[in-house]
């Protein structure tokens, strides 16, 4: 009879600290959005109740002082006016001023007509670096703007370049010549 009384105080002991370890309020990851905590309601009555006060009571982020940072020395390209039918090119320079190594899991272009290329290796603190916009303007005349979207182990985990411009459809009278001897017919 100890034996049953004994397993049935241990069995109400670890009731017990479930149910208190349940109520406790969860607590948000570094990676997730701030949770807001409980608000009693109860005392509401029916009445007009402001809560805008409920947005304080949110956990923050939790930003980590060491990681690593891109920093672009621009962030927006314009070609300007360019030709219809070269692919434009345009180098994106950054830095890592960050405390830890850079590095870019994914960039991605917002059409398959842009395309970029980046490193595949970390960038060291300090270090530069650079990504490769190609535009391929064939067969797009008028203006264009487009967003490339790096992916990265940075404090700010995507960060967002663009380009633009307005490709020329070329001038087919000045292109072509319309007079003059064929080299196919005789002289």
């Amino acid at each position: 009879m100890k034996r049953y009384y004994s397993t049935f105080i241990i069995v109400l002991i670890a009731c017990y600290v479930s149910a208190q370890q349940s109520a406790v309020t969860p607590v948000a990851k570094p990676d997730m959005a701030p949770v807001a905590a409980p608000h009693d309601h109860d005392h509401d009555h029916g009445h007009d109740h402001d809560h805008s006060h409920e947005a304080e009571d949110a956990t923050p982020v939790v930003v980590n002082p060491n990681a690593a940072n891109i920093s672009f020395k621009e962030v927006t390209y314009n070609f300007g006016e360019i030709p219809e039918g070269p692919q434009a090119t345009h180098e994106f320079k950054f830095v890592n001023t960050g405390k830890e190594p850079l590095i870019l899991s994914n960039v991605r272009a917002s059409c398959g007509c842009t395309t970029p290329s980046w490193p595949k290796e970390p960038i060291l603190p300090g270090k530069e670096g650079a990504i490769l916009v190609t535009y391929n303007t064939q067969g797009r005349p008028g203006n264009f703007s487009k967003t490339i979207t790096i992916t990265s182990n940075a404090n700010e985990s995507n960060k967002v370049i663009d380009i633009k411009g307005d490709v020329i459809k070329p001038d087919p009278e000045k292109s072509v010549p319309l007079e003059g001897p064929s080299m196919l017919s005789p002289h």
